[in-house]
């Protein structure tokens, strides 16, 4: 009886997951065609309009590998936040203090390091579910 009630558990979680990744994936398309009628209406992207569409394809991009390996790729979360900060400094660099400037560089620099660490990681010390997957069958 508990083997039921864990294995529909299970289900549920799968469920879930589907269900909550279809709508993030919808939502991502959704936002993301709104943009580009946007940029219609005004004539023309403009470089924040083009980095907005970026961290969209990156979303989706995470989506995407999060629905197929059913893992979150860190890694693209710091993609993003690379974008959403390079966006912040393109827009608003002629408004921004230097200490401001510098600060969201800085960030920019430690992420960017932080993906090296991610990516040197995954490769150096793989987990023991990636060691089975990469076992010849």
């Amino acid at each position: 009886m508990r083997t039921r009630f864990e294995a529909f558990g299970d289900r549920m979680v799968e469920v879930f997951h589907l269900v909550g990744l279809f709508v993030i994936g919808a939502s991502i398309v959704w936002a993301s065609w709104i943009e580009v009628l946007t940029i219609v209406d005004h004539g023309g992207p403009k470089i924040k309009d083009i980095l907005l569409l970026f961290i969209y394809l990156e979303l989706g991009a995470m989506v995407g590998i999060y629905f197929k390996t059913k893992r979150l790729p860190v890694r693209y979360l710091i993609y993003i936040a690379v974008t959403a900060l390079t966006r912040i400094l393109t827009i608003d660099a002629k408004e921004m203090s230097d200490t401001h400037m510098l600060v969201v560089t800085a960030s920019i620099l430690i992420l960017c390091l932080a993906v090296l660490v991610v990516r040197y990681g995954s490769t150096k010390y793989l987990s023991d579910r990636e060691k089975g997957d990469m076992e010849p069958q």
